[in-house]
């Protein structure tokens, strides 16, 4: 099968970018399923409808991150829907749950679960190692390819996630930064594995915020609150091809321009 996991969507623009290019980028690359981040769909946060037009887009499943409930209004969806992932270590009380067990092709079961780091973010959640060890003992017979994101800031526990979960998850991908790394490897027990797959937004922006909101901050002036850049958008991501004995034969960057009419 090919799975396509796809960037932190970044506001209405790039919800957008998804109804125009996710489809086509299915297609060319042969995809059976895809994961799309869409935590930074309202900026901070994801409303149920802005949720609802990542699914109509073409989603599987989406995931979440540390903006998951900044607009408070998702939090009863994430208790009705299955196939919306928080991050799994949250605190256990957090609406939603952090992994589900999905239908893939020619019947396959697809474990995927969102972890959230700790590195240089908040210390709160619970420790994402542990966490995707106690999913995987508690799914242990009920799924056929095991798949991680894991959402994080350093890039050095993105990678220990990699290793960690080397041969016993299919694809591990990392979200957060915004930006698209060249890294994209099999590691060696058989795991695709990429540090951070990107956004999905403006391209003349930083990390989808209009330029000159971002430069100001950095200078220490005072800033309005940040807006989504305006211009044209890319499509960022990696597809990952995996066999059905849960190995990784290839994995391949994802990166579609999308001229806003």
């Amino acid at each position: 099968m090919k799975l396509l996991t796809v960037g932190d969507v970044v506001g209405e623009s790039g919800i957008d970018t998804l109804h125009a290019l996710l489809r086509r980028v299915k297609r060319a690359h042969g995809v059976d399923f895809v994961i799309v981040n869409g935590e930074n769909a309202a900026g901070r946060g994801i409303t149920p409808k802005q949720a609802d037009d990542i699914f109509a887009a073409g989603a599987d499943v989406v995931t979440l991150g540390n903006h998951a409930f900044s607009k408070q209004q998702i939090a009863p969806y994430l208790d009705e829907r299955q196939d919306i992932l928080r991050p799994a270590n949250l605190a256990p009380q957090s609406p939603g749950q952090g992994w589900g067990i999905y239908d893939g092709p020619q019947g396959m079961r697809l474990l995927v679960m969102n972890l959230i780091g700790r590195c240089d973010m908040h210390y709160g959640p619970d420790n994402p190692f542990l966490c995707a060890d106690k999913i995987l003992r508690e799914a242990q017979g009920k799924y056929d390819i095991a798949l991680a994101e894991i959402h994080a800031n350093a890039t050095s526990e993105k990678l220990a996630m990699g290793y960690y979960l080397d041969g016993r998850a299919a694809a591990v991908w990392g979200t957060h930064t915004h930006v698209q790394t060249a890294d994209e490897r099999i590691n060696p027990k058989g795991s695709g594995y990429i540090t951070d797959v990107g956004m999905t937004g403006p391209i003349v922006s930083v990390l989808g915020v209009r330029v000159e909101q971002s430069i100001a901050m950095f200078r220490g002036d005072l800033t309005e609150y940040f807006k989504t850049a305006p211009g044209d958008c890319a499509l960022s991501g990696a597809v990952f091809d995996l066999s059905r004995d849960g190995k990784c034969r290839a994995v391949t960057r994802v990166w579609e321009r999308w001229a806003q009419p």
